[in-house]
């Protein structure tokens, strides 16, 4: 079926706030045949059309504009546009161009009461794992033997850095390389050249392991990374230098040495007077988790029994992490640390009892919590899968975007499915994949998105691709250009690979930094891109062909416009990409990677494209 040109971007040209109403505007093909469009919304829960006016002309584009009122009753704000011919209508919404009405989760979708920090959409992120980053204080090694992780199980053994991680299931939680938070502080020039704004780091209060994900303390910086001093210090000097920080949150549960449970008897022997929860019924803390009954059986995460689950329907756990003024959350966003942002860890589990019951409560809770502190704060959250609930502007700001961006774009130029199964995509399934995910949630949520190729919880992309390093500089195209705040692991700018956890967490390999590096200077261009281009940091986004292995979109924002061309295939294509859906009919387009120019004649773009060649085009 073959559908017409219609177009309506998110940014302030096409959506204009005024107050209680929006000016909203739509693009046609000038030669198509046009009775009425309305804009379909829903004030009182109940259709209303209202007419959009026809505009002015520009090349082969007509211009129609509406004001649409915002709803009253409720934050957002639903509607898409029906087009009317003489005999058949098309519906213009989220996910695209169809025959009938779409169902309401792909209408564009606009929240007047909760919108995401300003400056998110600006940041390139960088993750760090901290132990395994830099080491620039061995005094603070873990030691090997120097305590245990279970009880008399699992003692730690010091690595030397590079040294190889043990296999998947093995020794990974104990094997510590010994990077600490000096090293991080030691690499901000580095960092700064690769041209970073933002860092994300893993989780970095005291716990047993190296990832830290089974917290014993949230008040305190591990001993064996620095202290919170020196942590308030580095933020200091990171925030002196335009710089932005998020921490890793984990409240859905505790390590089994947190002094509320203590397993195995360790703060007893520290001193503490107050029994822990496990094998005291009596304990005060005991209803801080989920026990059955007077036994030792408790909830854990994910049926873990080493990471007990937090029990949220009781007040004193909710005025500890979020509800009082001393709250954790609060607290870390504070002087003397001031973190800009949170990452919460599996807050989609979090809530009361075996399940995650109330959910939602908690998480607009946690929000607040941490809004109240600092408006600007960064609300993301972790999800593996789809997140739309928690992304309509009341519970997250963002979330990392799994579902909308590494999924499918792990499907298309790895062939690799979540679950690391084969799977084949082409480019027009592609597109709709992202088109899906981006539609059912409100735009500046959508730029919001924290879009990563890999991450400490999956195999490094470029180790699934095989290391064809060729398809890696394709995918880090998409990554800058895309819509949504991109994110590095570390060492992916001087290639580092790995398999699955915990191989994905390797020594970053400081000896390729000390000789030039051909993707370090590629993302390195990438990275400045971004940053000086607006409209890739919050431009619409209009996709322009998708064919097979091939596909082009552009970004615009304030005349200003971003083509990105990819061919992911194994032969050339020639393509006749139609530039005048930008407006641009007559003209050169400059390659921002090389400089090379390329004509635009009667609003059309003849370009070849070598087999894995991408190309970002400015106008």
């Amino acid at each position: 079926m073959k559908v017409p040109y219609l177009y309506h971007g998110q940014d302030a040209f096409w959506v204009t706030p005024q107050q209680d109403q929006l000016l909203l505007s739509l693009a046609s093909d000038a030669d198509m045949l046009i009775s009425t469009i309305f804009v379909r919304c829903e004030p009182d829960n109940e259709e209303s059309l209202i007419d959009m006016e026809r505009g002015e002309l520009n090349g082969k584009l007509q211009f129609w504009h509406a004001k649409l009122p915002l709803n009253q009753d409720k934050a957002i704000t639903h509607y898409c546009f029906k087009v009317m011919q003489n005999s058949r209508q098309w519906w213009l919404h989220g996910k695209g161009i169809s025959p009938r009405m779409p169902g309401r989760e792909y209408h564009f979708k606009y929240n007047s009461q909760h919108q995401p920090p300003a400056w998110v959409k600006s940041q390139v992120f960088y993750q760090i794992f901290p132990d395994r980053f830099c080491n620039s204080d061995p005094s603070l090694n873990v030691k090997s033997n120097e305590y245990y992780l279970q009880g008399t199980k699992r003692p730690t053994i010091a690595m030397e850095w590079g040294e190889k991680v043990s296999d998947h299931g093995k020794n990974g939680p104990n094997e510590f390389f010994g990077g600490d938070l000096a090293g991080i502080h030691d690499k901000f020039d580095y960092l700064q050249k690769l041209g970073i704004t933002a860092l994300y780091l893993n989780p970095i209060f005291k716990a047993p392991s190296n990832h830290k994900y089974d917290t014993s303390d949230y008040q305190t910086i591990d001993p064996h990374l620095g202290t919170n001093e020196q942590f308030a210090h580095m933020v200091e000097d990171l925030h002196d230098r335009g710089m932005k920080i998020m921490l890793d949150a984990v409240y859905n549960h505790t390590s089994v040495d947190h002094h509320w449970f203590d397993k195995y008897s360790k703060n007893s022997d520290n001193g503490l007077e107050t029994k822990g929860a496990y094998g005291n019924p009596d304990s005060p803390y005991r209803d801080y988790y989920q026990f059955d009954g007077d036994g030792n059986d408790y909830i854990g995460w994910n049926g873990i029994s080493t990471l007990p689950k937090l029990n949220f329907s009781n007040p004193e756990v909710q005025d500890y992490i979020y509800a009082g003024d001393e709250a954790v959350i609060k607290t870390w966003l504070r002087p003397p640390y001031n973190i800009d942002a949170w990452r919460f860890d599996v807050i989609h589990m979090l809530g009361e009892g075996a399940g995650a019951k109330n959910n939602a409560h908690y998480v607009k809770a946690f929000r607040d919590a941490a809004k109240s502190v600092n408006p600007d704060c960064y609300v993301l959250g972790e999800h593996f899968f789809e997140a739309t609930s928690w992304l309509q502007g009341d519970q997250e700001d963002g979330a990392m975007n799994y579902y909308g961006f590494a999924h499918p774009i792990r499907a298309f130029f790895a062939n690799k499915d979540i679950a690391y199964h084969n799977i084949q995509i082409e480019a027009e399934e592609l597109v709709d994949w992202l088109n899906e995910a981006r539609s059912k949630v409100p735009w500046l949520n959508q730029l919001s998105q924290l879009n990563q190729l890999d991450s400490h919880d999956t195999m490094r992309f470029l180790t699934m691709l095989d290391g064809d390093k060729e398809t890696m500089q394709l995918a880090l195209m998409m990554l800058f250009s895309y819509v949504g705040a991109p994110c590095i692991y570390y060492g992916t700018e001087v290639s580092l690979e790995g398999g699955q956890d915990p191989d994905n967490r390797r020594c970053f390999p400081w000896e390729r930094t000390e000789t030039p590096h051909t993707t370090f200077d590629y993302v390195q261009q990438l990275v400045e891109l971004r940053k000086t281009r607006p409209s890739l940091q919050e431009g619409s986004i209009q996709w322009l062909f998708a064919e097979h292995k091939h596909f082009g979109f552009a970004r615009t924002l304030n005349g200003e416009t971003t083509l990105c061309l990819i061919n992911n295939g194994s032969q050339a294509k020639t393509l006749e990409v139609p530039v005048w859906q930008l407006g641009i009919e007559q003209g050169q387009l400059t390659d921002l990677l090389n400089q090379d120019e390329w004509s635009v004649k009667d609003g059309v773009l003849s370009i070849t494209l070598a087999s894995k060649e991408g190309l970002l085009l400015a106008h």
